[in-house]
């Protein structure tokens, strides 16, 4: 970008509107200013009323479209210091500053418009012609005009016609050789014409008189200008007295127009309109009467309501209450969720220590039989192929069967000291730990239940006591049991005792006959009350709180319960089948939700049982079969080994069974009957020799059938499941009655009334004409 040249603001002629005043720039210091003509007193302050010569000045008329005065300036113009107070004119020299002139129109947006309008009137050359300023007579006549026109008009004309000035510019025009061209084909310079040192000079010169001479005299012409506003204002302010004193003058004085008719009035009209009047002055007394008995009414209830609040329970005890069980309840869940996380880890340590030891016992168990079959199976191959030389073991086999004859002389022997002499071997829980293992378990059960001991050793009674935490419930359910049920404690009161529950519940194992019954437990009995003085007056409210123990045992015991039939439960144990049978039906059958509702963990809990004595059924039931010269000698190996198996299965029978009334009987008969008798148990009675010992174990099948299911036979028949078994007492009879052992045929007899196979049992009976045991069949 090119340097920009130093800037000359300078005094111009201005148009008469005031825009042209108000964005003129006061002049740096240093630079020239140009000369104002005076303007009229009608648009700008006087420059003291007397015409100055300015000799050597040059400057330049301007005017938008050559309609403007080239003499007037807007009133906040600069006057120029007078040289001649005693000329009626003034001569403008504006020959030598066109080119400052254009060039401080190209930095202004308005000014461009205004020098692009002069110089299409003056052009680019020097003007050497004078302009003659008009004299003080024709300003007056000029200024009488505009008067006239504007009391006439209100407003001035903008097609007044300068004859002296436009004259005198056509003249000049005539007298110019050359004509300016337009405004379109004039060339512009953008750049100062270079001055002689002489020139600046004599600018210079100019600039400093127009400063010292501009600052006096401009007070004066802001007094003049200021005082010809004020009598504009007043003059203005009058005028508009005299049209409002004329506008109401005319208002005031009406006419009376004679032309308009008014209807006839007679008295009833009046009278018709006064009893309206008054009806709707006595309808509208009538409702404020009402809105009056209403106010007073209301305040009278307000009063009573006031004094019945102030009769009643302080409402400040009632509120700090309120605030007082809010903290607590907070304290409480906060000390909750802080030992909630150790409660967790305890739980999962007891856990994983009775895990391991269930595993262990069931490792072991499997790992046994294996052993021992295959050890059969080996002594089978031996005796079948030569009689002579030992048989070959190896040292691990050899050392588990010597580990499994010594527990089972040691079960002998306490066996023999209880008294017990109708155990049947393969009937005992082999769960014997060998003493270090014993004692290593009990050291980590020891050091668990000693940091159940320390989960609450930092917290008060009031945090970790269950009926202490009751308590503060009870308060508040005897003392506002309105916001009591509103609020659903009932709902709350199980989750917040569950961790304290689970904490008792650490080393409760429901697997052992010795473990401590539901009731015993100190949360049972603290809810039991807790749900016994609860409100009698309404069933609803009391059946919220009789649901709490309920909602307990549903969320937290039976998921509790479910972890140990997975995990822990081994359906061959009688002890630990027994236990959890006693444990379930207390909590299945004694505290179920409601009579005919089943919960979802009720479900997932016999859905668990089912599942778990399925998987018994097919990994622990093994009846080895092997020929009658190996099994007829009782005291034989095999023999020995397929009598264990039979009992475990049989045992494993009556375990199923023992959940009659629990699980369903369809569920109990394909899994009892179905899988293990049917599928094992008849197999193995079809290989063994009719004689006492089947008789035995037909009846004790028979035992351990539920009496239920034969109840309500009508149909003389059994169930279809034990139809295999009835096959098989028929053909025993069969043999029996042929043999030594005819009298066991009564109690084939016997059996079969029991489970109630009456047709067949008469048919026998008929076949071999035995009418002494037709009086079995009439008995039953």
């Amino acid at each position: 970008m090119a340097h920009r040249p130093k800037r000359t603001f300078r005094q111009r002629a201005a148009d008469s509107s005031d825009s042209d005043g108000a964005e003129e720039s006061p002049a740096e210091p240093g630079v020239p200013r140009e000369v104002a003509a005076p303007g009229s007193a009608e648009e700008g302050p006087p420059s003291g009323g007397g015409r100055a010569r300015v000799a050597g000045r040059p400057h330049r008329v301007r005017g938008p479209r050559g309609r403007g005065r080239v003499w007037a300036s807007s009133r906040r113009a600069k006057a120029a210091p007078r040289a001649d107070e005693g000329s009626d004119s003034r001569v403008l020299d504006v020959s030598t500053d066109e080119e400052d002139e254009i060039h401080h129109s190209s930095e202004s947006k308005e000014d461009q418009g205004l020098s692009s309008d002069s110089s299409s009137s003056l052009g680019e050359k020097e003007l050497s012609s004078t302009v003659k300023i008009p004299d003080a007579a024709f300003i007056q006549a000029a200024r009488r005009k505009r008067e006239l026109a504007r009391a006439q008009d209100d407003y001035i004309s903008l097609d007044v016609e300068h004859t002296s000035t436009v004259s005198g510019m056509k003249r000049e025009s005539e007298d110019d050789p050359e004509s300016e061209p337009d405004d379109h084909e004039k060339r512009i310079p953008f750049t100062l014409k270079p001055q002689t040192f002489r020139q600046r000079m004599a600018e210079e010169s100019i600039s400093r008189n127009e400063e010292t001479s501009e600052e006096s005299q401009e007070d004066e012409k802001q007094d003049i200008w200021e005082r010809q506003q004020m009598r504009k204002a007043v003059k203005i302010i009058e005028e508009r007295d005299i049209d409002l004193s004329r506008g109401s003058g005319s208002s005031k004085v009406k006419k009376f127009d004679t032309s308009i008719s008014f209807t006839p009035v007679n008295l009833e009209i009046i009278k018709k309109q006064l009893n309206t009047r008054l009806t709707l002055l006595q309808e509208t007394h009538r409702s404020h009467l009402r809105e009056y008995e209403k106010y007073v009414q209301d305040v009278k209830s307000s009063k009573s309501t006031i004094q019945n609040l102030e009769s009643s329970s302080n409402q400040a005890l009632n509120c700090k209450f309120y605030k007082s069980m809010k903290v607590y309840v907070e304290n409480l869940i906060d000390c909750l969720n802080e030992k909630i996380i150790n409660i967790q880890e305890i739980e999962s340590s007891m856990h994983a220590l009775l895990l391991k030891q269930a595993m262990t016992f069931m490792k072991r168990r499997q790992d046994e039989l294996k052993h021992e079959s295959t050890y059969l199976q080996q002594l089978s191959r031996k005796d079948e192929t030569s009689t002579s030389g030992n048989l070959a073991v190896d040292e691990k086999t050899q050392w588990i069967l010597e580990e499994i004859e010594s527990r089972r002389t040691k079960r002998r022997q306490a066996r023999m000291l209880s008294g017990n002499c109708n155990h049947q071997e393969g009937t005992s829980s082999d769960d014997e730990l060998p003493s270090a293992e014993m004692i290593d378990f009990q050291k980590s059960q020891g050091d668990i239940l000693q940091k159940q001991k320390k989960v609450f050793e930092d917290v008060h009674d009031d945090f970790c006591n269950i009926q202490n935490i009751l308590l503060k419930f009870q308060q508040w359910r005897e003392k506002f049991p309105d916001s009591y049920y509103e609020a659903f404690i009932s709902l709350c009161i199980p989750k917040l005792l569950n961790p304290l529950v689970r904490v008792q519940l650490i080393d409760w194992n429901p697997l052992k006959l010795d473990s401590t019954g539901l009731k015993e437990m100190p949360w049972f009995k603290s809810v039991e009350e807790f749900m016994d003085s609860s409100v009698e007056d309404s069933k609803k409210e009391s059946s919220s709180d009789k649901k709490i123990l309920s909602t307990i045992i549903n969320k937290t015991i039976i998921p509790r319960l479910t972890d140990f039939v997975e995990f822990l439960w081994d359906p061959l144990s009688a002890s630990q089948t027994t236990s959890l049978i006693t444990h379930c039906r207390v909590i299945l059958e004694e505290h179920s939700i409601c009579e005919n509702e089943v919960s979802k963990s009720k479900q997932d809990l016999l859905k668990s049982i089912v599942s778990r004595m399925k998987k018994a059924v097919e990994d622990d039931v093994f009846i080895p079969l092997y020929p009658k010269s190996a099994v007829e000698n009782k005291t034989s190996p095999h023999s020995k080994f397929q009598e264990r198996q039979f009992w475990s299965g049989l045992k494993l029978f009556h375990n199923i069974l023992l959940w009659n009334g629990l699980l369903t009987d369809d569920t109990l008969q394909e899994l009892g009957l179905g899988k293990l008798l049917n599928r094992y148990l008849i197999i193995a009675l079809l290989n063994a020799t009719p004689g006492p010992d089947v008789v035995k174990k037909c009846n004790q099948v028979a035992a351990c059938l539920p009496e239920k299911w034969f109840e309500n036979s009508a149909t003389r028949t059994s169930i279809p499941q034990l139809e295999n078994f009835i096959q098989f007492l028929l053909q025993s009879a069969h043999k029996l009655s042929r043999s030594e052992f005819r009298d066991k045929v009564e109690e084939i007899i016997l059996i079969l009334v029991k489970i109630k196979a009456l047709n067949q049992a008469e048919s026998f009976i008929g076949e071999h004409h035995l009418d002494h045991l037709k009086l079995l069949i009439k008995k039953d």
